[in-house]
């Protein structure tokens, strides 16, 4: 893998949502190496290993089966190995309370799935162009939901 891109994992169980993640990526001709996980488990028991390429930042979908969004929020946040990973959570959801519990845990933005293509493209187009430490550093509830 080249190390000129940036790396972007997906843990969504939607096989739909993940070829359009990708397909996003790829008519945005930039510089980012995606790679798609069907559920939390398969995320997490990659990295977990001692040798897996850890990504620049991780989108996670809520409500997934065996593992969903939260739980490995929560486990991410808890390990050391991560701690410079940059966290959305992605998902059909907007309750005050997801929201909430995403911001609390740690997650660095919340991201309700777009509509349309063009919108996730927008939205995929924002998120990996942030200046990621300055947003963590400022970081509060106002500007943890992304709205475009």
């Amino acid at each position: 893998m080249n190390e000129d891109f940036t790396n972007v994992y997906l843990a969504d169980d939607d096989s739909d949502d993940r070829f359009l993640f990708e397909e996003a990526f790829d008519e945005l001709k930039m510089d980012i190496n995606v790679s798609t996980f069907n559920d939390g488990q398969y995320l997490m028991d990659y990295l977990l290993k001692d040798d897996a390429k850890l990504p620049h930042i991780l989108f996670l979908d809520l409500n997934m089966p065996r593992k969903g969004g939260m739980e490995c929020l929560k486990e991410i946040k808890q390990n050391p190995k991560f701690s410079d990973m940059v966290i959305a959570i992605y998902s059909t959801s907007a309750s005050e309370e997801h929201i909430e519990d995403a911001f609390v845990i740690g997650a660095n933005i919340y991201i309700k799935k777009p509509d349309s293509f063009n919108k996730l493209k927008k939205t995929l187009s924002t998120v990996v162009s942030t200046n990621w430490q300055f947003h963590k550093d400022g970081l509060n509830k106002d500007n943890f939901l992304l709205r475009l």
